[in-house]
């Protein structure tokens, strides 16, 4: 089996073992001051695997020093020119798709083919943001007074700091930084110190594809010192994050004492409803699939399973038939489905929800705790009967566990589903073109599929409301958070 690493430079290659990660600044990799270091560790097998450089404060000055200049020359460069090196660097991810997708495997967990189709997602992510920023316009205005003439201009907001998480360590930077360099910003991305090698490998290929100096950047550490320092930094005038929503609050809080403009992906809870009406086959197919993509590490993966009781017994037979056919293993291994969890802490945390959900009468159909003594596997989880007091129905699970509860009628279900903070992503499962209208315009969410899985584009919203955040991170919305509208007008002399 073939595997990758990166050379001094961060340049991927498919000959040797996982990859040790340096800083990017100014285009070049280099260790943090005081070569301070972290451990990286393989998820299928809690051992270290490898290194990451630990920056302090003065690389952070440095990093910021770089963005800056990096900015005023990105600032400059012409539309068409961007998009040329940013299409490149897509060519050159999805040129190094197989690579990059073993270096993300070991590090993060998920199946290998996940991996891969990542990468290529992400390509496809940046190819769209290079010919939107093609597109930014301003608009003449017609004047009060002949006189005059009046432009309105749409302009980069400035250098950029971004936190990315580690459940999809390319996607989610990919959306942040193809909108940022679509609209003429530098970009200084925090990544995450548990998946560090597949961001580096990704910023290579902008590297390789003759970004000038200082217009990406790439740093890791302590995510609370580092945040807190870049953000009220006069050079960053954005801030984007993707993660939970009580570290969320916190950084706008402080974006916002300090007038940075900010966009928050946060946590969710997604409601499933699957009305009287609904094709059962298809909605099983559909969600169940969704549900334990990356081990139920994902943002908008469905988590509360409302179904009508008249076919609730049909389903969750059909989803724990589903879910036990799920092959569990390393995700580099031949024919795995379903990885490890990333990290120690998710185990623990899948414990403590099914002891809950068991202690308030839920009933376990399939699944129900850890596999094996080694690395963080858990078994893909059926629950049913579940109790709107179960943990598991309050707080986001972020792991493989599906919890069903029956509902008699739909504006039961859509309360049900309104009922948390939460306003991520939904999905809803129905024949009926009434009971579709009624969903689409009751359920409070940002995105909402019915009648198939998760189907996020480039070139649409990607975003929440409510506590799962604000901003957009697709589409042409998510160029906006990124630019500064400025009015001119100009008097004849």
């Amino acid at each position: 089996m073939t595997t990758a690493t990166a050379t001094p430079c961060g340049h991927v290659t498919a000959t040797a073992s996982y990859p040790d990660t340096r800083l990017l600044i100014n285009n070049e990799w280099c260790d943090a001051d005081g070569g301070k270091t972290l451990d990286v560790y393989n998820p299928a097998t809690g051992k270290a695997i490898g290194k990451v450089a630990r920056a302090g404060i003065a690389d952070l000055n440095r990093a910021l020093e770089a963005a800056q200049k990096g900015f005023e020359i990105w600032r400059r460069t012409p539309a068409t020119e961007r998009a040329a090196i940013m299409r490149k660097a897509a060519a050159l991810l999805r040129e190094r798709a197989a690579d990059i997708g073993r270096i993300l495997t070991q590090e993060q967990g998920k199946p290998f083919v996940e991996a891969r189709a990542e990468c290529i997602a992400g390509a496809d992510i940046i190819e769209w943001f290079a010919d939107e920023g093609r597109r930014v316009y301003g608009r003449i205005v017609p004047s009060r007074n002949l006189a005059a003439q009046q432009l309105v201009i749409k302009e980069p907001v400035g250098p950029v700091a971004a936190f990315t998480p580690w459940n999809f360590p390319i996607n989610q930077i990919v959306r942040k930084l193809g909108a940022a360099l679509a609209s003429g910003c530098s970009f200084l991305c925090k990544a995450p110190e548990e998946t560090p090698a597949s961001p580096a490998a990704l910023l290579q290929c902008f590297v390789d594809a003759g970004i000038p100096a200082g217009v990406i950047g790439l740093v890791y550490g302590d995510p609370a010192e580092i945040s807190s320092y870049l953000i009220p930094q006069p050079v960053i005038r954005k801030v984007t994050f993707t993660g939970s929503t009580p570290v969320g609050k916190q950084l706008a809080a402080i974006a916002g004492q300090h007038m940075k403009r900010a966009t928050m992906e946060l946590g969710g809870h997604a409601p499933v409803i699957v009305a009287a009406d609904a094709d059962i086959a298809l909605a099983v197919k559909a969600a169940g699939a969704a549900k334990f993509r990356n081990a139920g590490q994902v943002c908008i993966s469905p988590t509360r399973f409302l179904v009508h009781n008249s076919i609730r017994a049909e389903f969750a037979k059909a989803l724990t038939a589903q879910t036990e056919q799920l092959k569990i293993g390393d995700g580099l291994a031949e024919g795995t489905t379903l990885g490890p969890l990333a990290n120690a802490r998710r185990i623990t945390a899948m414990d403590k929800i099914l002891q809950d959900a068991r202690a308030t009468g839920a009933k376990v159909l399939t699944g129900g705790g850890r596999v094996g003594s080694e690395g963080n596997f858990f078994a893909p989880t059926v629950l049913d009967e579940v109790s709107l007091q179960a943990d598991v129905f309050n707080n986001e699970p972020f792991g493989p566990i599906a919890a069903i509860r029956g509902f008699d009628t739909l504006e039961e279900a859509i309360a049900e589903a309104n009922r948390l903070p939460f306003g991520l992503a939904g999905y809803a499962f129905t024949q009926s073109i009434k009971n579709a209208h009624l969903l689409s315009q009751s359920v409070e969410v940002g995105m909402l599929w019915i009648n198939q899985p998760a189907a996020p584009s480039p070139e649409m919203p990607f975003g929440g409301v409510k506590d799962s955040g604000y901003g957009s991170e697709g589409g042409p919305e998510a160029m906006e958070a990124y630019l500064v509208t400025k009015a001119v007008s100009i008097m004849a002399v």
